[in-house]
């Protein structure tokens, strides 16, 4: 079960990556935080969402959701964080509702690159 939590984490940690990183780039860039246009970070953002977009619409299931589940011996096989965590991250919608936001949250994140566009180059001093 521990191993099933910390995969859990991860996967909870991954999607906080994605999501919270909106949000930063825009208020960073706001106040000239100057990681929010490091080509890097934002390579690694966009190629997240298009990962998730991309599985989603491909109809497959998270490959993190996959070994959590199988990692857990049974359905009681529960701890708090499990509890805590699966309320965050999983919702009881269809899965085209999740594609299509999935689909939408890759927009933003293109939309974000045209707006606050990356730098190719350190800045001297």
């Amino acid at each position: 079960m521990l191993l099933a939590d910390i995969i859990l984490i991860i996967h909870f940690l991954f999607v906080l990556f994605i999501v919270g990183s909106v949000p930063a780039i825009w208020i960073g860039a706001r106040l000239g935080w100057r990681f929010v246009r490091n080509i890097r970070f934002r390579l690694v953002h966009l190629g997240a969402i298009l990962f998730v977009s991309l599985e989603s619409l491909a109809g497959m299931v998270c490959p993190l959701t996959l070994l959590e589940d199988s990692l857990r011996r049974t359905p009681a096989d529960t701890s708090f964080i499990q509890r805590w965590l699966h309320r965050i991250l999983f919702y009881d919608v269809p899965e085209g509702v999740l594609t299509v936001l999935h689909v939408m949250f890759a927009i933003l994140v293109a939309v974000t690159f045209k707006f606050v566009p990356p730098s190719r180059h350190r800045r001297a001093g």
